[in-house]
């Protein structure tokens, strides 16, 4: 399979073995937290990452595993990517003790739930990066994770669950934020609070998305 995403500026054979032992591992994981997600936040961390004097490996690496154990436990999924990122030995081959400590750090800060800024500028940076960028990302995201979870839910009760995690989490009073500049994720939030004022037009963008997505 090609993983496309920027590989500029990264160690190739680290490239080489995420993409061979590492993505794949992906597929375990519901549709909302799978490889497309991964990449995607992959390709917003490094455009985040221009802005800093960082190790763009460390950048890459932290992206690609933060969140390879959230089949296991989605609750404390940020502590099982850490451990299964500092167990895996080939590691070694890339960095140094200290960086993979700042990588487990940062992997293990990266969840938005946590109320906590993130340890050090690899954290913010990814944790920044793991936010929706556009309002279908964000409702596909949520009704992939909702039906998971809940496969017995009505449409409607789908909805309402949908609408209010995006509210509880990007809302007014949501517990999602940034620690880092991040105008894409600003503009996101701006146009997502301003069609969650709206629970009938809100609803009719969720229809409207998953008839696209999933042709139905």
């Amino acid at each position: 399979m090609e993983y496309k995403y920027n590989k500029n500026n990264i160690n190739k054979d680290l490239i080489k073995y995420i993409e061979n032992n590492i993505f794949p591992k992906y597929d375990l994981n519901e549709n909302g937290h799978g490889i497309e997600h991964i990449l995607s936040v992959i390709n917003h961390s490094l455009e985040i990452a221009k802005n800093y004097e960082v190790n763009l490996n460390l950048v890459y690496t932290i992206a690609a595993y933060h969140d390879i154990g959230h089949h296991i436990d989605r609750k404390n999924h940020e502590k099982i990517s850490a451990d299964i990122m500092i167990a895996d030995e080939n590691l070694n081959n890339f960095f140094t003790k200290a960086e993979l400590h700042i990588i487990k750090d940062a992997i293990e800060d990266h969840r938005a739930s946590s109320g906590l800024e993130p340890r050090n500028i690899y954290g913010k940076i990814v944790s920044a990066a793991d936010k929706n960028l556009t309002i279908e990302d964000a409702i596909l995201r949520t009704y992939f994770y909702t039906l998971e979870h809940n496969p017995t839910f009505s449409e409607q009760e789908i909805f309402e669950e949908i609408y209010n995690h995006l509210d509880n989490k990007f809302g007014r009073n949501g517990y999602a934020k940034v620690y880092i500049k991040d105008e894409q994720f600003e503009n996101f939030k701006s146009e997502l609070i301003s069609l969650l004022d709206n629970k009938t037009t809100f609803f009719e963008k969720v229809n409207e998305v998953i008839k696209k997505n999933l042709n139905c």
